[in-house]
């Protein structure tokens, strides 16, 4: 019995039957799984064996076999490390620009907020204040940014100022200071949430441990911070001029302020269930009924 064969693309002989793999070739299949293995290259190494099939059916080159056996170590090395920085950065949400609603803040340059999301301002070391009352998105256009810039690999952290000044002074009590700052200074964009937040009295500890953080990631690092108070009245809140004077030095000389001066998403999204819940309520509008006289 004879075996029909065709011609592959190549010009080669090729049967319609895969032909039995031979001793050798199992060999050289299992030290090149050995390899993959040692090297630590899982991903290829689970999809070798559906690489070589798809090379031997569509006649792939040597070359064009090893550059898709290496894309996908590569894509599964792309999304663990993504991943890893999403879980560093303690986003709050995931969100990204095409989910912020600018019709809802016509006060909001849309050009301005694609242009930071370039993430150019990360190559000067340059700041991002967004000032604006509660509930206007600051937090989630700063969220928006930090997910650019995870995605684009930098690593970033999310935090608030009050949480920040926590971590710090306890690491003060237990003499590892000069830690917690480096672990601040570090990611390539930080950002600080609900700066200058609280009223009342101000915390002489948690106005040096965000004085520390921003003069040391000065000229090295981005910051983003939000902040519902105005830059005017920074002092009073923090109960020193001349710490928020020495503050916004070191923020607005390479930085940008978005002034967000707009209705409030929570109360416009607190309205639209109130309409929606009286329309429920109200019921179908009664059917008229029409006399006609004969």
């Amino acid at each position: 019995m004879t075996t029909a064969k065709t011609t592959s693309r190549r010009g080669r002989p090729a049967t319609d039957l895969a032909e039995p793999i031979t001793s050798g070739q199992a060999a050289i299949y299992q030290r090149l799984r050995s390899h993959l293995a040692f090297l630590r290259l899982d991903a290829a190494a689970e999809a070798l064996t559906a690489v070589l099939d798809t090379a031997r059916d569509q006649d792939l080159s040597v070359i064009e076999a090893m550059e898709q056996l290496l894309a996908i170590e590569v894509d599964t090395t792309q999304t663990r490390r993504l991943a890893g920085r999403l879980r560093f950065a303690c986003l709050p949400h995931t969100w990204t620009l095409s989910d912020y609603d600018f019709t809802a803040q016509p006060g909001i340059d849309p050009k301005l907020i694609t242009e930071l999301a370039t993430l150019r301002f990360l190559d000067d070391a340059g700041n991002v204040l967004l000032i604006g009352p509660p509930g206007t998105g600051k937090t989630m256009l700063a969220a928006i940014l930090a997910r650019a810039a995870v995605d684009a690999g930098h690593r970033v952290y999310f935090t608030t100022a009050e949480d920040l000044a926590r971590r710090a002074r306890k690491a003060h009590l237990e003499g590892r200071f000069d830690t917690c700052m480096r672990f601040y200074c570090g990611p390539r964009l930080l950002v600080i949430d609900e700066f200058a937040y609280r009223r009342g009295q101000p915390d002489p500890d948690a106005n040096s441990a965000l004085f520390e953080v921003i003069s040391r990631r000065y000229l090295k690092s981005s910051t983003i911070l939000t902040s519902h108070t105005g830059i005017a009245g920074w002092g009073d809140r923090l109960g020193d001029p001349m710490l928020a004077a020495a503050l916004l030095d070191r923020l607005l000389h390479r930085g940008i302020v978005v002034g967000i001066d707009g209705p409030s998403y929570r109360m416009r999204a607190h309205q639209q269930r109130t309409d929606q819940l009286r329309r429920a309520l109200a019921g179908p509008a009664a059917p008229t009924v029409r006399c006609h006289s004969r």
